[in-house]
């Protein structure tokens, strides 16, 4: 059974916005955002619409990112912590998300405004939760881009299959590793499933899902900060 940790219910999560925004706001990647060139070049090909948004991804992704890590230096010094900080901030955004997406959705144009500001704050939330895992969750696997876990997995699994290439120890770090890569993208893969089945049961409001995934792992960290 999968412990519950906060890298695990961040993955989850992670999936389950990827795909829920994916469904609602014409194939825009909110988390895999790099995901965007390739159904921004179909959307250009075929014409569909979405391609706005498509466009903002990855430089909204990216600023979020840069922001939050500079406002991260001066968390200490106003004596907020950094972590619980950065996810309190990410329930925000996925509060402001739902909402948008609950009142102005449905979005039968991708390219309109009230689809481009929902995606771009669910962008903001996932560019959030990357640096989060990144910069105090670096011994977890990532919890919303799966190919580069997915690349580690199959390779230790051919260093197992090799046994005599590696020592006792060696193959017990492998062990380890591919147990937690394993884990993460089988919960990504779930909070995909689940994107999936609950937009296609309540649609719009399957926004709702992901601030209540996210608020249980401000609790999780706080009792982390208070052990």
């Amino acid at each position: 059974m999968i412990k519950p940790t906060l890298p695990i219910l961040m993955g989850f999560n992670g999936g389950f916005v990827d795909t829920a925004g994916f469904l609602a706001l014409h194939g825009l990647f909110t988390a895999h955002v790099t995901g965007n060139f390739v159904t921004l070049g179909a959307a250009l090909v075929l014409g569909t619409s979405g391609i706005v948004a498509k466009l903002l991804a990855l430089p909204v992704f990216c600023a979020v990112i840069v922001v939050t890590r500079m406002i991260g230096f001066s968390l200490p010094g106003l004596g907020l912590p950094v972590l619980r900080t950065m996810l309190t901030v990410k329930l925000l955004l996925l509060i402001l998300g739902a909402f948008l997406a609950v009142c102005y959705g449905p979005f039968p144009e991708g390219d309109s405004l009230p689809a481009v500001v929902t995606g771009m704050v669910l962008v903001s939330a996932m560019a959030i939760q990357n640096a989060a895992q990144r910069i105090h969750l670096g011994n977890s696997p990532p919890t919303t881009i799966m190919t580069g876990t997915t690349t580690q997995i199959m390779i230790d699994i051919g260093d197992v299959l090799h046994t005599r290439a590696t020592s006792p120890e060696a193959r017990a770090a492998v062990h380890a590793r591919l147990k937690k890569m394993s884990a993460a993208v089988f919960v990504f893969a779930l909070g995909c499933a689940a994107g999936a089945l609950v937009y296609s049961q309540l649609h719009i409001w399957s926004f709702v899902i992901p601030p209540l995934l996210a608020a249980p792992t401000l609790f999780m960290q706080e009792a982390r900060d208070s052990a």
